[in-house]
């Protein structure tokens, strides 16, 4: 019975792994996204953490698969997306949120 126990356990322990692993990894790339961003936006681009509303770090399965969407506080209505690669980041698109396009925002062609 001593063994049996052992093997349940064993995969158990396997199986949290498996599972908890990856959610914790990408929670952590998502927390170093965000604040490679923030960093960025403030030393490179003179922005005070009071002009953000907020700033998040995402996940998703399209590349970039790790990525931060902004917004401003004078902007509340568009989200910025930014890419960190490596040592650059990079503005790499924005939208316009269902508000702004209720509102009327268009987005520049």
């Amino acid at each position: 019975m001593g063994k049996l126990h052992f093997l349940y356990a064993t995969l158990l322990v396997i199986l949290i792994g498996i599972v908890i692993v990856p959610i914790a990894s990408i929670q952590v790339n998502k927390y170093i996204y965000k604040n490679r961003v923030t960093t960025y936006l403030i030393e490179e681009k003179g922005y005070k953490k009071e002009d953000f509303e907020s700033i998040e770090g995402k996940w998703g399965f399209k590349f970039p698969a790790y990525y931060a969407i902004v917004t401003f506080k004078n902007e509340t209505n568009v989200e910025y997306i930014y890419f960190a690669h490596d040592n650059d980041v990079f503005k790499f698109n924005y939208k316009i949120t269902d508000e702004g396009q209720n509102a009327g925002m268009k987005r520049k062609t």
